[in-house]
């Protein structure tokens, strides 16, 4: 059985373990100490400060595996992206370029470069230990972060998005990167990725081209993977796609990956999600996911339980593990 908490102090040494396994191309999972730490800090006041409007929270949830007490994943909510730092994408147009002399027309597509998701929601850094994978444990941190909003819409933006990996190999190779950014950063695919994370983003407002980008210009290897997802990242992107989520042609400047948002209020947790008392009782036939409603102090987890009309039956160590007793309320939404 697995449970999804916020992220505590002790849990550093784990979350930098994730952050070495995730690979190059992983962004919002640097393998950074400091960042690591500072990220810890800010989820643990987000947690327990109280907002009624956004700003510049961030909220790290873990995966513990509940029999041995080990930390095997995590994923992050971030809210007031592009407030205190740009948010770089290329969004892809079409554009038509016509001839009546000449008697041609053709449709091209371009690239521009774009900071459009001013004070929107990013979730993001899901990361499961590969010994972890399977049984839904992924889907369960991914759909707990929406449990985590329905307890408070209002303290995340209108507009939640995601960036999922581009390609990129096992060795840091990126065909977007080195056939077509890299022509204005001049650095290997590893140091740009490193200072996206880890920097105000200035250096490539700096250098990258300020003038559309034709896309039939670029090299096969590069237009062959604009907006394609990392196989590892295939997962992620059939869950965010069940949850609502749609590409919506604006793709990573480094490795070409999508992004894909949803208005937050139309995400399916959000639209679905009911609030139910709970009573300890029998193992149930419904497969379900809970979370305790609530922000300081949130749990998550999936249970099999049963549903009594405005009551929801639970075995005693789901109580316990949400942190709520008989009588409570919970909220209950069908696995995504």
């Amino acid at each position: 059985m697995y449970l999804v908490r916020p992220i505590e102090t002790q849990d550093f040494e784990a979350f930098m373990s994730l952050a070495e396994l995730s690979g190059p191309g992983f962004t919002s999972l640097p393998d950074d100490a400091d960042l690591l730490e500072g990220r810890i800090e800010q989820s643990l006041k987000s947690f327990d400060t109280a907002i009624t409007n956004p700003g510049y929270e961030g909220y790290l949830l873990v995966l513990e595996d509940m029999d041995t007490g080990k930390m095997v994943g995590t994923s992050a909510v971030k809210v007031g992206v592009g407030l205190n730092r740009p948010f770089f994408n290329f969004r892809l147009f079409n554009i038509a370029q016509v001839s009546v002399a000449a008697k041609r027309r053709f449709d091209m597509e371009v690239m521009i470069l774009v900071n459009e998701y001013n004070g929107c929601t990013e979730v993001g850094t899901l990361f499961v230990h590969p010994d972890a994978r399977g049984g839904g444990s992924g889907g369960l941190i991914a759909q707990s972060r929406y449990l985590l909003m329905a307890a408070q819409p209002e303290r995340f933006g209108r507009i939640i998005l995601s960036e999922l990996r581009g390609i990129v190999d096992e060795n840091g190779y990126s065909p977007f990167w080195e056939n077509l950014t890299n022509n204005f950063f001049h650095m290997d695919f590893n140091k740009a990725d490193f200072l996206s994370g880890t920097t105000d983003q200035q250096f490539i407002l700096d250098l990258m081209p300020k003038y559309p980008i034709y896309v039939d210009l670029l090299p096969e290897k590069a237009k062959e993977v604009i907006g394609k997802v990392h196989p590892e990242g295939q997962g992620a992107k059939l869950l965010l796609e069940r949850e609502g989520f749609r590409f919506d042609r604006i793709i990573d400047i480094f490795d070409g990956g999508p992004l894909v948002s949803s208005p937050r209020d139309s995400l399916y947790t959000l639209r679905h999600s009911q609030v139910v008392k709970i009573r300890a009782g029998a193992k149930g036939t419904r497969r379900m996911r809970l979370g305790n409603d609530r922000i300081k102090g949130f749990r998550a987890c999936g249970a099999e339980v049963e549903i009594d009309g405005n009551v929801l039956i639970a075995e005693p160590q789901i109580l316990e593990a949400l942190q709520v007793k008989e009588g409570d309320t919970v909220r209950v939404v069908k696995n995504t």
